[in-house]
């Protein structure tokens, strides 16, 4: 099929806050969505007539990439050890990790004892649960702290609506019935009797929390979140004294406290939310350390709370706001605290005794990504952390922040070889319109010209205060060995450069992200790393957005575009509080229904609103059929007023998966087709501009 589906018009007049606006393709949004999230055969049969279609003429477009995308599929999986294990983690008399058999889409779950490593118990093997599932996901699994049970949850349809199961791990056999309509977040008490779950409203909203006592099928209402704005979380302190509940949207939290030694307490709050102020607890002795914007911290600071009063009225300074150094996550230890900071898009990992004392961690490479790997233990010296960069392959270290050894437990081993040597990072500023300084992170081998005859795939994100690290992907070296170069532009609205990179990339500063990724391109254009015309763009999500906006300001740079699962249709999505993230989205966009300020400035930059007719460049939209986070019809939509719209002969095309929802194919050796498409069409996309 090389002719493009024509997707019928059907106008649908919308008026909203004085303003009028026509969506001809509104039909494409199922009205029974909720529903098709659960069970994707409800979907109508008009509208999956058309996805069928779609998905079609974009197998018959790239029908001559299927060997190349066959091989670099292969080439990604040469890249994979067949057979994979990630260092064991100690907890007590256990120690407790995942790994992959040969073949194995999914990883097994177990343990041994400390004193016998080469018994292996298994607590959970996902390949056996998959097989009867065309999807398969589970979002977290973990043991109880006496280490009697196993729990896990579980999705089989894309659709983020989970359900828990706990095992007896000696006898394998159920304890008590499963836990239904979880949003897939869930704690063991320290008690290990109790479980503490996230339940989900009718609109995919974690909306309450529920404690289970373990062997009943019995539930208790905990707490419930009456703002539809505000999503709860559940979490226990590594200390094992206390069980905390939180709620919060992007600018504003409030926590609640639980002592473990009476888990059925009802739970206490801490400090009641204020609008802009973001507070997370940490146990350490007496006291907690709060991570904070609290008092005009931008980047966040740290302070000490006593346990028994730990409201705002008590915060003391700790670690003081230093503007330009984010602070990013902490965690506790008997006698340490932990935390990761981040400065001009690089990450380090500092370390503090008791009595103030401290010392670093860091790297002299010109990007790279520290991150903490966590742990089971408190009382101990032993801090797990992962290193990698673009050119390096991860490595997984044990460092005791007492006498400050450091012991490699894991590389990353790429089979088919890869020397770090061949390869080189570049850490580039872009200059904006605005005169602000973007990084730019970019690899390519050392062979590769910088005279602007190299492809260049450009990639962005800039949404919710999420950084793009710069990490290492095996998936990556597939173009860069085909002599292209590979770059992240880290745009305003993520937090590469402190959360104030994020305040000046949201709400009314939206416009930056896409302006500054605009001048990424510019700026490696100007450095040699690629020409007018031969760059692809590739973005996810709410990267999707950045992609969305720049195929309208500045489509003559662009070859192709990749969006995937992007969030495309802004305007009607935040003019719709039914949506499961729509509430708690507006902070970040702002309310279309209630703001005529918001609403102007959304339709400005939205990707769908914003459709002209355009010399546009070849498009890949990709979608998933039961993403409750980007809805099919959002994509859908897209494309059909980009293909009404586009002057070029380029095509525009979209593939739905239409068995997998956010996060695409779940399968370690099946996610990597949908990968293998991407780099084939950016490299069809190229030869054939």
């Amino acid at each position: 099929m090389t002719t493009p589906p024509v997707a019928r018009k059907i106008p649908r007049r919308i008026e909203q806050l004085g303003r009028v606006r026509e969506d001809e393709y509104a039909w494409m949004k199922d009205d029974n969505w909720q529903a098709v999230l659960r069970d994707p055969s409800l979907l109508r049969e008009d509208i999956a007539a058309h996805l069928r279609a779609e998905n079609a003429y974009t197998a018959a477009v790239l029908s001559g990439t299927t060997d190349l995308q066959e091989k670099l599929v292969a080439e990604m999986k040469g890249r994979m050890q067949e057979v994979e294990s990630y260092p064991a983690v100690p907890h007590g008399p256990w120690y407790y990790y995942s790994r992959y058999d040969r073949g194995a889409q999914y990883p097994v779950y177990a343990r041994h004892a400390a004193d016998a490593p080469e018994r292996e118990q298994v607590l959970l093997d996902v390949n056996a649960r998959a097989t009867r599932h065309e999807y398969f996901a589970v979002a977290a699994a973990t043991h109880s702290p006496d280490h009697r049970l196993f729990a896990y949850a579980e999705d089989t349809q894309g659709s983020e609506i989970y359900r828990v199961r706990i095992n007896d791990i000696t006898t394998g056999a159920a304890v008590g019935a499963p836990i239904e309509n979880c949003s897939g977040a869930f704690v063991f008490a320290p008690d290990s009797r109790h479980l503490f779950w996230i339940w989900r409203d009718d609109h995919g909203r974690p909306a309450r929390v529920y404690r289970r006592e373990i062997g009943s099928d019995a539930d208790t209402l905990v707490y419930e979140e009456k703002d539809a704005g505000f999503f709860v979380g559940v979490a226990a302190t590594r200390s094992g004294q206390w069980i905390i509940i939180t709620s919060g949207n992007h600018d504003t939290s409030e926590s609640w406290l639980i002592p473990a030694a009476t888990p059925d307490a009802p739970p206490a709050c801490v400090e009641p939310r204020h609008e802009g102020v973001m507070y997370d607890l940490h146990h350490w002795g007496t006291d907690f350390v709060v991570l904070t914007n609290a008092d005009g911290a931008i980047d966040f600071t740290l302070k000490l709370a006593p346990q028994d009063a730990p409201a705002r009225a008590n915060w003391r300074e700790l670690v003081p706001h230093e503007p330009g150094r984010y602070i990013t996550a902490c965690c506790t230890f008997a006698d340490w605290l932990v935390w990761r900071e981040r400065h001009e898009a690089n990450c380090r990992i500092v370390m503090q005794t008791r009595q103030g004392e401290r010392h670093v961690l860091g790297s002299g490479e010109a990007a790279y990504d520290l991150s903490l790997s966590g742990g089971y233990e408190y009382d101990t010296t032993e801090l797990r952390y992962i290193y990698q960069s673009p050119t390096t392959p991860r490595q997984w270290f044990a460092y005791d922040m007492q006498t400050r050894a450091r012991r490699l437990l894991k590389q990353q081993d790429v089979p088919s070889g890869h020397n770090p040597a061949d390869y080189r990072c570049w850490r580039l500023m872009a200059r904006a319109p605005d005169g602000q300084e973007v990084p730019v992170t970019v690899l390519g081998r050392h062979d590769t010209p910088r005279d602007g005859s190299a492809p260049l795939l450009l990639y962005g994100y800039g949404s919710y205060g999420h950084a793009i690290e710069p990490d290492f992907s095996t998936r990556t070296l597939s173009l860069v060995d085909r002599g292209w170069f590979h770059a992240v532009a880290h745009v305003r609205g993520g937090s590469e450069k402190g959360w104030g990179w994020f305040l000046g990339g949201r709400g009314r500063n939206k416009v930056n992200s896409f302006t500054d990724f605009i001048a990424c391109a510019e700026h490696l254009i100007g450095q040699g790393f690629g020409a007018k015309g031969k760059i692809v763009a590739d973005g996810r999500s709410a990267g999707g957005m950045v992609m969305g906006a720049i195929a309208n300001m500045r489509p003559d740079l662009f070859a192709g575009i990749v969006a995937v699962v992007p969030f495309v249709d802004e305007l009607n999505t935040m003019s719709d509080a039914s949506l499961p993230l729509t509430p708690p989205e507006w902070p970040e966009w702002g309310n279309p229904l209630e703001d005529p300020a918001a609403y102007d400035l959304i339709e400005s930059y939205a990707a769908y609103e914003q459709v002209r007719p355009r010399d546009y460049p070849a498009i890949l939209a990709m979608g998933g059929l039961t993403d409750p986070r980007v809805t099919y019809w959002e994509p859908a939509k897209w494309v059909a007023r980009l293909r009404e719209n586009t002057l070029s002969s380029r095509p525009v095309m979209l593939r739905t998966n239409m068995e997998a929802g956010h996060r695409g194919a779940t399968g370690r050796f099946d996610s990597l087709k949908d990968a293998a498409l991407i780099h084939a069409f950016a490299i069809w996309a190229i030869e054939t501009a």
